[in-house]
């Protein structure tokens, strides 16, 4: 498994998520590491991350996390050395 650096954009779904404490998520342009075999199963991992975060603190957010994916960019992602 590789360390992989992930940015993601997320401009679109602040304004939906003020309410929640993001942690490692909370700004527009957020950067997270996660442990993977491949870059999509790393994409996967990132998002993942996100919703259990999103949804520990709010429970009622579950039904709105295939439109939040939807508004979220991966922008780069690459391995640091």
């Amino acid at each position: 498994m590789k360390i992989y650096k992930i940015s993601l954009d997320m401009q679109l779904v602040m304004p939906r998520l003020k309410h929640v404490d993001l942690r490692e998520f909370n700004s527009e342009r957020c950067t997270v590491f996660v442990d993977a075999e491949d870059p999509d199963d790393a994409c996967y991992k990132a998002l993942h991350k996100l919703a259990e975060t999103i949804i520990k603190q709010d429970k009622t957010m579950v039904k709105a996390m295939p439109e939040i994916f939807n508004d979220i960019r991966v922008k780069k992602i690459w391995t640091p050395k």
